[in-house]
């Protein structure tokens, strides 16, 4: 019931239904009190509706629950980051990192925590101090565009547009510098695109930007294929982080490894900008489908697979996880393809073969099983594996192996004998009829089928003269009640009349037994000692 209650979160998480999560996560808390990772889930899920102080402290229980999980620390940082305690959030994202010291979520939640210590302690520089106005001044731009690590940006515009907006917000005294684009927007959700479009600027201000504010908001409207009119701010932006970080998608079929570049890039990017987790979802996504492509002539998937299970940790998309699924089918199937050998298989065929003949059937058993993976196509390995289950007394794997022999070569007569042998010594004398006919169909003068007719037959011409001691009797009787087959014949309401009949009324039964398909049910049920003919 907790991991149902578990579920439920999670997938209310990620539909961005964060109070429908709370209330599922709470009840699996109620279920599992222990259990670390529910207070974890709930924490992260009070931290998106801005409930730092609740977040808080279902993160300290993680903590306290699991004090050697890295994690547990990711959201105790982030819970005093909203609370805006600085020193507590860095201390917590370096006890995440003395347990995980490459946990990317944690060095990226320092960086952010360190970066807004600074800028706090630089508010507090004096009364009247405005760094934030004198950071983007005039000379901003060209230094931007000059700077190696910062220049590259310029060339999206999604980046731009969202120092527009910072600016635009700043100048109606409507930003702190503790602002995250999700605060920004969380506050900030009525704002359209138009409005920032309006920011009075001069144009030389934009220097090497070498646009206008109103073109470029424009531009970005156009790029996205949005209607500025009625998309809020956080659409907006979001999209904007798809295109400007999304590139890769667009890549030819020749630059799959630029892409995966850029997809790196729009992974670490976004967890500079602490974006939401489907969008980092995406990238690793497209990162993924292009490893595919590149594994076509690598032949390895492994890369691939890897990335789309770190997708599906941030988001479990229904889309990715089909990619996976078709990932790791491409992987076995290559695995298979290079481990074909028809001529070991032959090989390993005839190991096992000796082995019956010793009557050592488990080691016959390994080998015929090697000769299958080596030819997964070869009917005679299954039907020699069947007959070793078949005497090991594994029988559902032999009816298992048997009918796989059947369906690789419907005219190969041993795998009917198999099949009907397997059916025989489970008492299902009627199927095991029904499979020797069904060889005899393509092989009839086969001696080992006609001896399984003749069996068969013998076994069910004794349950109906009445011959079965009272203990075959009552054991075929069990058996037959439990087959799906027997049920459905007993639960038919004309069959129900038909064996009313043969007690009450032998007119009417006469008349049913001239009914081939009720004469045939009615053999079924008496073969299953269900039915006795006197």
């Amino acid at each position: 019931m907790a991991d149902e209650a578990k579920a439920k979160g999670n997938a209310a998480f990620a539909a961005g239904n964060f109070t429908d999560a709370v209330s599922h996560f709470t009840e699996a808390i109620n279920l599992a009190t222990s259990n670390h990772v529910l207070y974890s889930n709930r924490s992260a899920a009070y931290a998106s509706l801005n409930k730092f102080s609740e977040a808080l402290s279902d993160a300290e229980k993680t903590v306290e629950l699991k004090p050697d999980w890295s994690k547990g620390y990711s959201r105790l940082g982030a819970a005093h980051m909203g609370l805006h305690s600085y020193n507590d959030a860095v201390s917590a994202y370096k006890k995440g990192l003395e347990i995980d010291p490459n946990n990317e979520p944690l060095k990226s939640g320092l960086a952010d925590a360190e970066a807004a210590l600074a800028r706090s302690s630089r508010s507090r520089a004096g009364p009247g101090a405005d760094l934030f106005g004198e950071a983007f001044g005039p000379e901003m731009w060209v230094k931007l565009a000059n700077d190696p690590t910062t220049r590259g940006y310029w060339r999206h515009i999604g980046y731009i547009f969202l120092i527009i907006l910072i600016i635009y917000l700043y100048s109606k005294g409507e930003f702190k510098m503790w602002d995250t684009k999700e605060t920004i927007l969380m506050n900030h959700e009525s704002v359209k695109p138009l409005e920032v479009a309006n920011l009075s600027l001069d144009e030389q201000e934009f220097g090497v930007v070498a646009t206008g504010q109103k073109q470029i908001v424009g531009s970005v409207c156009d790029v996205t294929s949005f209607n500025s009119e009625i998309v809020t701010m956080d659409d907006c932006v979001e999209r904007l982080f798809v295109h400007a970080c999304g590139m890769e998608a667009c890549k030819h079929e020749s630059e799959y490894e630029d892409c995966i570049k850029d997809c790196d890039k729009a992974v670490e990017r976004g967890r500079e900008l602490r974006s939401d987790f489907k969008m980092i979802a995406r990238a690793l996504t497209r990162k993924g489908s292009a490893l595919v492509k590149v594994a076509k002539c690598s032949k390895d998937y492994e890369p691939a697979v890897e990335t789309f299970h770190k997708a599906l940790t941030e988001h479990r998309n229904p889309d990715t996880l089909k990619k996976l699924n078709d990932a790791e089918k491409a992987k076995k199937e290559l695995e298979q393809q290079e481990y074909f050998d028809p001529k070991i298989a032959d090989e390993e065929r005839e190991k096992g073969n000796q082995y019956f003949k010793e009557q050592n059937y488990p080691e016959a058993v390994k080998h015929y099983t090697e000769s299958l993976k080596r030819n997964p196509k070869d009917p005679k390995a299954y039907s020699n594996r069947a007959a070793c289950y078949t005497k090991l007394g594994a029988l559902p794997e032999g009816l298992k192996d048997a009918e796989k022999c059947i369906e690789l070569d419907p005219r190969f007569a041993k795998g009917y004998t198999r099949k009907g042998a397997v059916q025989f010594f489970m008492k299902e004398y009627e199927k095991a009829l029904e499979t020797y006919q069904e060889g005899l169909r393509h092989d009839p003068q086969n001696p080992e089928l006609l001896d399984g007719v003749r069996r068969c037959v013998e076994q069910i011409n004794k349950a109906s003269r009445g011959d079965l001691s009272p203990e075959e009797l009552k054991e075929r009787q069990a058996k037959g009640m439990q087959d799906p087959e027997i049920q459905n014949i007993l639960k038919d309401p004309v069959m129900q009349q038909v064996l009313v009949d043969l007690q009450e009324n032998p007119k009417a039964a006469q008349d049913h037994m001239r009914n081939p398909l009720v004469m045939n049910k009615i053999q079924k049920l008496v073969s299953a000692g269900i039915v006795q003919m006197r």
